[in-house]
């Protein structure tokens, strides 16, 4: 049994690169779907996972905007945020998009801290049930391995120009002028993110404690706290999509096969390493 089991297995390893050519030819060649004969008119962008790139998705909203057979947009969000740089580039886009066509924010999952800031611009937000939504906060961290670095024997050297141009180092404990600094940063950051918030939810940025301050709500307590329109499930936010584009004949668009084949095939894993490891930034 366990010589047929091993041939099996190293038929495999021989032959996987033409089993993934097969696969892939088989997912691009499969007959289409009937609703591809008419051209669609709403589209869903997903913003998954921890954002610390925003080209894709600004390129999709780029289409968007140059699409004009697309009436309406779902941005259906299930993120824990991540780097300010694109999560700020994703919100102000799409309030670009948001003068021409509607958008419907969704979130299927979190909505939370650069996820939620890549939101608030939208027509309406409507959150599931069971969602998380809020963290409107600044972070930036970095561990300390001094004592680690003594233990094995390591010594750092360094030449540097400027107070502050070794803040946030991690080979030893910062000094409080270099805390400060960062602190300074990380405020800085903190006040245009509630700002933003407070204008586009025509909320009293006076009173952010009670909806900023990096509070996580749940989908009702955020309703509540002003930060989102309606609970609901996604074919409501659908149908919401449809009703503010003024479509009466849907037709959603559906991604390229072969696109859509590697977005399942790749795996989460290396996104969340990324998340882990991309060193010393002001995070949302």
């Amino acid at each position: 049994m366990f010589s047929t089991i091993g041939k099996a297995i190293k038929w495999i390893g021989q032959h996987f690169l033409g089993m993934l050519f097969l696969l892939i030819a088989f997912v691009v060649l499969m007959p289409t779907s009937t609703t591809e004969l008419r051209p669609a008119n709403l589209q869903e962008i997903q913003l998954v996972g921890p954002i610390m790139n925003a080209d894709a998705i600004l390129k999709e909203i780029e289409d968007i905007q140059k699409d004009p057979k697309i009436k309406g947009v779902l941005l259906n969000v299930n993120s824990p945020g991540g780097a300010v740089p694109p999560s700020i580039e994703i919100a102000y886009a799409i309030k670009a998009l948001k003068e021409h066509k509607p958008v419907v924010a969704y979130a299927s999952g979190i909505m939370a801290s650069g996820s939620y800031y890549a939101s608030i611009y939208a027509n309406t937000i409507i959150v599931n049930p069971g969602s998380i939504v809020g963290s409107i906060g600044v972070i930036m961290e970095s561990a300390n391995i001094e004592e680690l670095m003594k233990t094995i024997g390591i010594e750092t050297q360094i030449v540097k120009q400027g107070t502050y141009k070794e803040a946030g180092t991690p080979t030893r404990k910062w000094t409080p002028e270099e805390r400060a600094e960062l602190e300074t940063l990380t405020k800085d950051t903190y006040e245009l993110f509630v700002k933003d918030v407070a204008e586009a939810r025509a909320l009293d940025i006076n009173d952010s404690k009670n909806y900023a301050d990096a509070h996580i709500f749940s989908a009702k307590r955020a309703k509540d706290a002003g930060l989102i329109d309606r609970v609901g499930v996604k074919s409501q936010a659908k149908a919401e999509v449809e009703k503010l584009a003024k479509i009466k004949d849907p037709v959603w668009k559906e991604k390229d096969k072969l696109e859509s084949f590697m977005e399942q095939f790749a795996t989460k894993g290396m996104m969340q390493l990324q998340s882990y490891f991309y060193g010393l930034k002001a995070s949302f």
